[in-house]
Parts: C-alpha cells; sequence; structure tokens
C-alpha cells in the first residue's frame, strides 16, 4: 500500500477494494487479517487487489523474491541461448508428445553422463 502512495490501514483498503470488485464486498476483519499477514485472499480477490495496488499478482502474493528469480531465469534463457538452440526447442515443440518424450530422455541421460564426466575424481 506505501508503494502506492497509500496508507496501509485497512479502512482505506477495505474502501479502496470493495469500490473496484464486482463480487460481495469483504469485511473489515478481512482487509485486516490480509494486511496482518493472517490470512491470503483469494484468487479472483487477489488479482483485483493486485490490480488496485498497480501490483503483479504473484508479487502480492509471494514477494519480491518471485520476481527476482523469473528475472534470473529469463535472463540466463537470453543470454545462453542462441538462434541453434531456439530452432530447436521450436522443432523440438512441434513433435508429438510421445517424441518429445523420447527426445527429453536422451537429452536427460546425456546430460547425467556428462555431470558425471564433469565430477571431480575423489581420492
Amino acid at each position: 500500500m506505501i508503494s502506492a502512495g497509500l496508507e496501509p490501514r485497512p479502512g482505506i483498503l477495505l474502501t479502496l477494494f470493495n469500490t473496484n470488485y464486482w463480487g460481495r464486498s469483504v469485511s473489515f476483519q478481512a482487509v485486516s487479517r490480509w494486511l496482518r499477514g493472517e490470512a491470503i485472499p483469494e484468487q479472483d480477490k487477489l488479482l483485483v487487489l493486485a490490480e488496485t495496488l498497480n501490483i503483479e499478482p504473484e508479487v502480492l502474493r509471494f514477494g519480491t523474491a518471485v520476481r527476482q528469480s523469473v528475472k534470473r531465469r529469463e535472463k540466463r534463457w537470453d543470454e545462453g541461448v542462441g538462434y541453434l538452440e531456439r530452432e530447436t526447442f521450436d522443432a523440438f515443440l512441434q513433435l508429438p508428445a510421445t517424441q518429445r518424450k523420447i527426445i527429453r530422455e536422451v537429452i536427460l541421460t546425456f546430460a547425467k553422463a556428462n555431470e558425471v564426466q564433469d565430477a571431480p575424481a575423489k581420492k
């Protein structure tokens, strides 16, 4: 609420939320529990709450660590995947499920074999 420029008080959130929510109004107690972290809004309410506060629903639900984790994964894909890999992924996704399963098993087998080769020898 502070990031949205609002004072973190249940009455303020209650009015703002109920104005934007299409369903049955929520109670002051429910909003108070949300703010104290004692309850999590149901998905439909969470979506409205996120839109009202101008924040992504997953960040509202799980915190900023989720956003950072997603960005790290996206960066890894953006930096580590070139044209040839993307072309291969596209071809893979066009295969029937049974063939994708076989290809996945082959790749995982190679990955495991590579882990064994890269592991330092124990003395």
